[in-house]
């Protein structure tokens, strides 16, 4: 981040989980790379951190919830999810980032290639483990409850949520508790399926994992009594997934699930298996019409 800061001393740090407010980071919100100068040498406070262990490199099963590389039938998505973690690496260069809800673990090592430091969080220790396996030299896997982070106040440069609020209930008290642990001026980078595309017309989400998915607006509003909102950008199909709409009825995502993949065409499988994270776009516009929302917000000091 570019800008100007003051960097807390370790004591400060691990004496207490509040950062005095005179301590302020400020920072100017931008697509350059994060200048992230001022790290602290401990961010875990200790309030309910179980650090996930490596008991294995297992693959992670197929839950209809979690997003899991290297399997055919989940590549679309997969790799719609890796486009948004490489489209927001400019906010997170160099940076200390904590990302909420983990998952697999791909995308918090996709970030550590160019982050400072990159705590992983998620509550399901299984899961962890598999991190801990897997990525465990690139990343720091903890397991903890998102709704009460067990990171210090004020300590964390960058936080990166993405899919994850549209499964939360209490959306209000997630937001607030990355205002709690990020610096006056930090970055949240959050994405979620846009409600109107998503789950179109429907008073209920689509999907049954999602107790309450956002259009545009809704987002925006959830996060304004903390952030700013710096950046509201979408996800599109590209040329090449255009033509595989075309290809399959003019909805490849339909296409999918329509039918088990064991009933897929040849044709649907191996253009499904071929997708990649560039052939989706990224970029600002009219949001209102993309398939996932991916907002850039500084903290209000």
């Amino acid at each position: 981040m570019a800008g100007s800061a003051v960097r807390p001393s370790a004591p400060s740090i691990f004496a207490s989980a509040r950062i005095a407010t005179s301590r302020r980071v400020t920072s100017k919100l931008s697509s350059e790379a994060c200048d992230a100068r001022t790290v602290p040498s401990a961010l875990l406070t200790g309030r309910g951190v179980r650090s996930a262990t490596a008991t294995g490199h297992a693959s992670l099963p197929i839950t209809g919830e979690r997003t899991v590389p290297g399997v055919w039938h989940e590549n679309y998505w997969f790799r719609r999810h890796e486009a948004a973690y490489l489209a927001l690496t400019p906010w997170t260069r160099g940076a200390v980032v904590l990302e909420a809800g983990c998952g697999e673990g791909y995308g918090a090592a996709l970030l550590a290639r160019t982050a400072r430091r990159v705590i992983a969080l998620d509550v399901d220790e299984p899961t962890l483990r598999h991190v801990r396996a897997r990525y465990g030299a690139t990343v720091a896997p903890t397991r903890a409850d998102l709704g009460r982070l067990p990171i210090a106040d004020g300590s964390v440069e960058v936080v990166v949520c993405l899919q994850v609020i549209e499964h939360v209930t209490a959306q209000e008290d997630l937001v607030g508790e990355f205002a709690r642990v990020l610096r006056p001026g930090g970055v949240l980078i959050v994405s979620t399926p846009n409600r109107l595309t998503f789950s179109p017309g429907r008073d209920s989400p689509l999907n049954p994992f999602h107790t309450r998915e956002l259009s545009p607006g809704e987002l925006a509003d959830l996060l304004a009594p903390a952030f700013r909102v710096a950046r509201m950008l979408g996800t599109w199909h590209g040329r090449r997934l255009r033509a595989l709409d075309a290809r399959h009825g003019g909805d490849v995502v339909a296409a999918q699930l329509a039918a088990p993949p064991d009933k897929w065409s040849h044709r649907l499988r191996r253009d499904v298996a071929a997708v990649r994270a560039r052939d989706f776009v990224v970029r600002g516009g009219d949001v209102m019409t993309s398939l996932d929302l991916l907002v850039v917000a500084a903290r209000r000091s």
